[in-house]
């Protein structure tokens, strides 16, 4: 059974956070240096951005996880500490000046970067920060959150209690995203915590499987990012049965996980640059999965419907054109596509041609903070949800100067 609670990255045990402004950006009332500890070592697993063009950190982390182990994360915003010549060195750096005030290994250490891309990044402020990040440590999921944080206009994250053999675990995240978001595993920063015991390999195992149907299901701008993953530690401080091998445990287990990421899906999609509306896509009747996926992603990529859907706009013309594209083997005789959102439903396509409808009822519901987009295929049984966006006129304000 699971239920929401308090604490974000805190809410399991042994797990305190921190977050502190070390001068890395210049509005000093950002913060721009986030970490997270678990007081054991514990289980560790991360999944990697699939751009070509990789921030060191990731670099780094890959090579320092690669025993299945960590012991803490930190991340700093404002630089991305990319495609810089001494990259590895400063991400490196970051780990040993971190681990040194811990007292742990460097290799048990995440390291992360967000922000501008091709800027040296100065270890100075960040070895200058790390002694008040530590001291500071605590209940601080939210201050960490607003560490990561970049472009996004608000913090992102949740927890949930649940049980796996009788005992009582918890698990919460903390995610960073708004732009430069698009399906290609991993298009953001997040990361999560749990007192679950589970071996390193399931943890891999759950993560792996569980991004194909979270996170590589949205779609801000199209744009892949260089730098971004998502991360899981799991320090077993519930005292748990460690789980090693898949059954009923390791599906409550990746219940919760799913829990968490799908939340933080709905809110990195909503908190998109520039956005007004979330965009949840909810494909049914796929021949298969790969068709229902790969609609879905289609539908929520397309520009002309997300400028569409910030004009209120019940232009369904646009979704039947992005389903055509696809590449998805799909019928369009048989697609039919509804919108809806609290004020309620209407149908605007059957059997692949456009029904009456009213203009008014129709931009009455699109004119909502939420709207999903209804598509049935008529193939088959498969499903898929994509999130996404709207396109506005700030989105081009935002990423016009984000450098300068």
């Amino acid at each position: 059974m699971l239920k929401e609670i308090q604490g974000g990255v805190c809410a399991a045990k042994g797990f305190t956070a921190n977050g502190v402004h070390c001068g890395i950006r210049k509005n000093k009332t950002k913060r721009d240096l986030a970490l997270i500890v678990s007081e054991t070592q514990a289980s560790a697993a991360a999944v990697y951005t699939q751009n070509l063009v990789k921030g060191a950190p990731l670099t780094v982390t890959k090579n320092n996880i690669a025993n299945g182990k960590a012991s803490a994360v930190i991340c700093n915003s404002g630089n991305a500490n990319t495609c810089n010549a001494n990259g590895i060195e400063i991400a490196e750096k970051m780990c040993e000046l971190l681990a040194k005030e811990l007292g742990i290994d460097p290799t048990d250490v995440v390291v992360a970067s967000t922000g501008v891309i091709g800027q040296p990044l100065d270890i100075t402020p960040i070895a200058n920060g790390i002694p008040a990040l530590v001291k500071g440590l605590g209940a601080h999921s939210d201050l960490a959150c607003e560490g990561i944080m970049t472009t996004d206009t608000r913090p992102k994250e949740i927890a949930f209690e649940f049980t796996v053999g009788g005992k009582t675990c918890h698990i919460g995240g903390i995610a960073k995203g708004s732009g430069m978001i698009h399906p290609n595993m991993a298009t953001m920063l997040v990361f999560v915590t749990t007192d679950c015991a589970i071996s390193s390999n399931m943890l891999a195992k759950a993560l792996s499987a569980d991004v194909k149907d979270s996170f590589n299901m949205i779609s801000i701008d199209g744009d892949t990012s260089t730098n971004d993953m998502v991360s899981v530690l799991a320090n077993g401080m519930a005292g748990n049965e460690e789980i090693n091998s898949e059954g009923v445990d390791f599906d409550e287990f990746c219940k919760a996980l799913n829990a968490v990421t799908v939340y933080l899906c709905r809110q990195i999609a909503a908190d998109g640059e520039g956005a007004t509306k979330l965009l949840e896509c909810k494909v049914c009747g796929g021949k298969d999965e790969s068709a229902a996926k790969t609609v879905a992603k289609s539908v929520i990529c397309s520009s002309l419907f997300k400028a569409a859907m910030f004009g209120a706009d019940a232009n369904w013309g646009r979704v039947l054109c992005a389903i055509g594209y696809s590449g998805a083997d799909v019928d369009v005789q048989k697609v039919g596509v509804s919108f809806r959102s609290k004020k309620g439903e209407i149908t605007v396509c059957d059997s692949g041609a456009g029904v009456e409808f009213s203009e008014e009822k129709a931009k009455e519901i699109l004119l909502e903070k939420e709207i999903e987009i209804l598509i049935t295929l008529g193939d088959g049984n498969a499903t898929a949800t994509a999130w996404g966006c709207d396109l506005t006129y700030d989105y081009v304000k935002i990423n016009g100067d984000y450098r300068t």
